[in-house]
């Protein structure tokens, strides 16, 4: 993964995730969305359309060239996430889903994304707490973030 390292990640222990709502995290390091990633995430899912892998096509359409398919864009939540939020104390970590999700700008291959949020509601559930995290994935240079999130994430001790 390629980023930068400006980025200090917030490392909590389990018995203070109740008291965090609130609490602003990132944002993450810029992260590369190169058209090898794009090119590779198509084969993977095989979501070929040209928009994503045909950079001569794309060129004449509606973006300019090629751009990021958005659950590319929201897959990296995960790394970027997990580079600035962290818990000590738990036995597992469970990524459980998405309230909202809406991809609000293209990401131009080429491109840096980075993701910020705000640690919206804790939880508890049977044997550990499920944090609501409210964030962007933003790209670099750009006035509207790629992706807007509410996702869902649990720790159990």
């Amino acid at each position: 993964m390629t980023t930068d390292s400006t980025t200090t990640q917030k490392v909590v222990r389990f018995d203070e995730l109740t008291g965090l709502v609130g609490t602003e995290v990132g944002p993450s390091s810029w992260l590369l969305v190169d058209q090898e990633r794009i090119d590779r995430f198509a084969v993977a899912t095989g979501d070929d359309q040209w928009i994503h892998t045909d950079p001569e096509r794309a060129k004449d359409g509606p973006f300019g060239g090629t751009i990021a398919h958005g659950f590319l864009t929201l897959s990296l939540l995960i790394p970027l996430w997990s580079e600035v939020f962290d818990v000590e104390g738990v036995t597992t970590k469970v990524n459980y889903g998405m309230d909202r999700v809406r991809f609000t700008a293209p990401v131009p291959a080429g491109s840096r994304v980075r993701f910020a949020g705000t640690l919206k509601e804790v939880t508890e559930v049977k044997g550990g707490v499920q944090l609501t995290v409210s964030g962007a994935i933003e790209v670099e240079g750009q006035e509207r973030p790629a992706v807007v999130v509410d996702f869902l994430v649990r720790f159990y001790a």
